[in-house]
């Protein structure tokens, strides 16, 4: 499944195309540090991630990061529904010092649920509130229940990486196929 998506706003012009069937990367964003994390994040799920992304990075990434966020769960939202997953998925990922907690449920009712803190508030001139900001809507968008706990933190840097490959991981897990019904419901998202 290939899910296409364009988010054009007053702060960011956003052409994103994620794959289940690629595992093509191709991360233009104007924001070097939110690059690399959702390239760790797509390597670790095993998904294709062309994107294409400007954000008023001159006020601040703030725009960037929750519109990104938005537009991959969009993203992903199609892929999920595209055939029965496993739909449930978790992780437990070290980063030498920083360990990341992860467990995610494409339940339809889109939710992050975050606990825990940066050792600064900053990594480089990105600001680390939008970590967690990235993820609300992220999970939103892909009705994905997302639960993230940070259980330890060596550095901001660390700690950020431990999140975006745990979730990548549970991804990988929750999108493979179902081997039975993915709720008793007889409902699918």
């Amino acid at each position: 499944m290939i899910a296409e998506i364009i988010r054009n706003t007053k702060e960011t012009q956003i052409e994103l195309t994620l794959s289940d069937e690629s595992r093509e990367r191709s991360i233009d964003i104007n924001c070097g540090f939110l690059s690399h994390m959702l390239d760790l994040l797509c390597h670790r799920a095993a998904l294709g991630l062309v994107i294409k992304a400007r954000g008023d990075v001159e006020v601040d990434s703030h725009h960037l990061a929750e519109d990104a966020g938005i537009a991959l769960g969009q993203a992903l939202r199609k892929i999920a529904a595209a055939a029965p997953i496993r739909r449930y998925g978790s992780a437990l990922l070290p980063m030498d010092g920083s360990l990341a907690r992860v467990a995610l449920d494409f339940s339809g009712r889109g939710g992050l649920w975050w606990k825990g803190e940066f050792p600064s508030q900053k990594c480089g001139d990105f600001d680390m509130e939008l970590v967690p900001e990235f993820f609300a809507g992220f999970a939103r968008e892909a009705g994905l229940t997302l639960h993230i706990a940070l259980l330890e933190t060596d550095n901001s840097h660390h700690a950020a990486e431990a999140a975006f490959k745990g979730v990548g991981l549970a991804l990988k897990e929750a999108l493979a196929p179902a081997q039975t019904d993915p709720s008793t419901k007889g409902l699918w998202l």
